[in-house]
Protein backbone atom coordinates (compact mmCIF):
# COMPACT_ATOMS: atom_id res chain seq x y z
CA UNK A 1 0.00 0.00 0.00
CA UNK A 2 1.32 3.21 -1.12
CA UNK A 3 0.31 6.65 0.20
CA UNK A 4 -2.43 7.37 -2.10
CA UNK A 5 -6.39 7.88 -1.61
CA UNK A 6 -8.13 4.07 -0.93
CA UNK A 7 -11.23 3.78 -1.81
CA UNK A 8 -13.31 2.63 1.02
CA UNK A 9 -16.99 2.49 -0.26
CA UNK A 10 -16.60 4.59 -3.39
CA UNK A 11 -15.39 7.29 -1.37
CA UNK A 12 -11.78 8.07 -1.63
CA UNK A 13 -9.68 8.35 1.87
CA UNK A 14 -6.73 9.49 2.73
CA UNK A 15 -4.68 6.47 3.59
CA UNK A 16 -3.45 8.40 7.28
CA UNK A 17 -7.15 8.61 8.31
CA UNK A 18 -7.05 4.36 8.06
CA UNK A 19 -3.79 4.44 9.71
CA UNK A 20 -5.23 6.61 12.65
CA UNK A 21 -8.46 4.48 13.26
CA UNK A 22 -5.71 1.43 13.04
CA UNK A 23 -3.74 3.13 16.04
CA UNK A 24 -6.87 3.88 18.10
CA UNK A 25 -7.89 0.20 17.55
CA UNK A 26 -4.55 -0.85 18.51
CA UNK A 27 -4.59 1.48 21.16
CA UNK A 28 -7.95 0.24 22.87
CA UNK A 29 -6.45 -2.83 23.27
CA UNK A 30 -3.42 -1.73 25.24
CA UNK A 31 -5.49 0.52 27.26
CA UNK A 32 -7.61 -2.23 28.19
CA UNK A 33 -4.28 -3.66 29.07
CA UNK A 34 -3.15 -1.58 31.13
CA UNK A 35 -6.00 -1.09 32.84
CA UNK A 36 -6.41 -4.79 33.60
CA UNK A 37 -2.56 -4.78 35.35
CA UNK A 38 -3.21 -1.47 36.97
CA UNK A 39 -0.23 0.26 35.04
CA UNK A 40 -2.00 3.49 34.19
CA UNK A 41 -2.07 4.18 38.19
CA UNK A 42 1.57 4.29 38.44
CA UNK A 43 1.99 6.75 35.05
CA UNK A 44 2.07 10.44 36.25
CA UNK A 45 -0.04 11.62 34.12
CA UNK A 46 -2.60 9.04 32.44
CA UNK A 47 -4.06 11.03 29.22
CA UNK A 48 -0.66 12.59 28.63
CA UNK A 49 0.59 8.61 28.36
CA UNK A 50 -2.16 7.49 26.39
CA UNK A 51 -1.95 10.08 23.90
CA UNK A 52 1.68 9.44 23.30
CA UNK A 53 1.23 5.87 23.40
CA UNK A 54 -1.33 6.51 20.54
CA UNK A 55 1.37 9.19 18.92
CA UNK A 56 4.25 6.13 18.84
CA UNK A 57 1.41 3.24 17.99
CA UNK A 58 0.91 5.47 14.77
CA UNK A 59 4.04 6.44 13.78
CA UNK A 60 5.23 2.67 13.89
CA UNK A 61 2.13 1.79 11.08
CA UNK A 62 3.07 4.57 8.81
CA UNK A 63 6.94 3.67 9.12
CA UNK A 64 6.18 0.01 8.61
CA UNK A 65 3.61 0.80 5.63
CA UNK A 66 6.45 3.31 4.28
CA UNK A 67 9.32 1.19 4.66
Amino acid sequence: MGFTEVNFFGVYVAPISLMMAAAWLILIALRRAADHFGLLRHVWHPALFVFSSYTIVLSSIVLIIAH
